[in-house]
């Protein structure tokens, strides 16, 4: 009877041991839960999207020169396309590593309307779309920086060691010092240079010597959306890139009408020439081609000197190459080979044998330099192209984009 009574009274010990287990089991299972696990009731929201901002969308028309930005807040860039309302061209940009911004990097224009498509995602990869538009300023004037000369007209050729650098605008620039700012010149090899302005619409880079032979340059005017002054605008970026060819040089000396030819610093040739004459004197100091033709028609009345009065003339002239827009020209002169040599008659060129100046027109072209001296004439100014070479290093190299 004991035996069973005992037996009876582990059973029940050991049932109640199993349901404080049981109960344990239970709390500490509910212990771990959370309102995370917890499903979420229809329609609530995972979390809020992605933040995404267009600045220049919120304040009106803006200037073409800033780039369009999208910024993304608590989230990441998916995708940004921009285009042109107008034609509906692409506008390229570049996302950031982290996605968090993206940058236009094509120019944009006068006058437009860009639209601007975004997708984000949020923390959990959530993605919405958004979309904004931007709109530029239309100015009342702009002006283009062309460059000379035109990079296509010497592809072939490259340039002489005096061609100096210049960004030629179409309306007068009175900002310079603003603009020059955005005039960039990278030379290989390195060479020392600065920008000076001959007038108020050509800016012009040269150093204290000639360029090296061979050396590679590139010209940049970043004056997109750029006040150059008076109400005018840079209309767009420009930019070229040109290479020196070999040193040609020709020494023009009155005293003795020769004209010695160098080819990087040797002596190649020299053959008798005639300057202008006293009372049509060629300019002094170093003179830079800016263009050859085969012939032109040379008039006296372009100077003041017309039908009727005394010097007049008017013929066509061959193998020409113009070293100064004041009329100066190195050239074939077969009616004055009689003086060539011995005395200056010309009205301010370099008049050579027809041999001579086919060969002069075979190795000479854009950019090289005739330097003239004892021709008796006042120095070629500044702004005749090209009278760069006549201003001291010193006083180019200080600029004058202040005055």
């Amino acid at each position: 009877m004991r035996a069973e009574t005992t037996r009876d009274t582990r059973g029940r010990r050991s049932l109640v041991v199993m349901s404080i287990a049981s109960a344990v089991v239970a709390i500490l299972v509910g212990g771990c839960s959370s309102s995370a696990d917890k499903p979420t009731p229809q329609g609530a929201a995972i979390t809020a999207p992605a933040k995404v901002d267009v600045p220049a969308a919120d304040h009106g028309p803006v200037n073409p020169s800033a780039p369009i930005v999208v910024n993304a807040a608590d989230g990441l860039l998916i995708s940004v396309t921009v285009t042109n309302a107008a034609d509906g061209k692409t506008v390229g940009g570049d996302l950031a590593a982290d996605r968090r911004s993206w940058t236009s990097k094509d120019p944009l224009g006068y006058g437009a309307s860009y639209h601007v498509a975004v997708k984000a995602a949020n923390s959990v990869d959530v993605t919405a779309d958004s979309t904004a538009t931007v709109t530029t300023i239309n100015p009342a004037k702009t002006a283009y920086a062309n460059v000379v000369p035109a990079p296509d007209t010497v592809s072939d050729t490259g340039i002489g060691v005096g061609q100096p650098m210049v960004f030629q605008f179409t309306q007068a620039v009175s900002n310079k010092a603003e603009v020059q700012k955005h005039l960039k010149v990278t030379v290989t090899p390195d060479q020392p240079g600065a920008w000076y302005w001959v007038d108020d619409k050509d800016a012009h880079y040269r150093g204290p010597n000639y360029w090296l032979p061979g050396t590679k340059i590139h010209i940049e005017a970043d004056v997109l959306g750029v006040d150059l002054g008076d109400g005018v605008l840079g209309a767009e970026n420009n930019s070229a890139d040109y290479t020196v060819h070999d040193a040609w040089v020709a020494k023009a000396d009155g005293s003795t009408e020769q004209l010695t030819i160098f080819d990087n610093g040797k002596q190649v040739n020299q053959m008798a020439m005639s300057l202008g004459s006293p009372g049509f004197p060629s300019h002094e100091g170093p003179h830079v081609i800016s263009g050859k033709q085969p012939s032109i028609v040379m008039d006296s009345c372009t100077y003041g000197v017309c039908a009727g009065q005394s010097g007049y003339y008017k013929e066509t002239v061959a193998l020409d190459e113009r070293i100064s827009n004041d009329g100066e020209f190195v050239h074939s002169a077969p009616w004055s080979v009689g003086q060539q040599g011995s005395s200056n008659v010309s009205h301010g060129c370099v008049n050579l044998a027809p041999d001579n100046a086919q060969w002069f027109y075979d190795h000479f072209g854009v950019g090289d330099v005739v330097e003239i001296t004892n021709s008796g004439g006042p120095t070629l100014p500044v702004w005749d192209t090209y009278g760069d070479w006549e201003v001291p290093w010193a006083q180019w190299q200080a600029g004058n984009a202040g005055s």
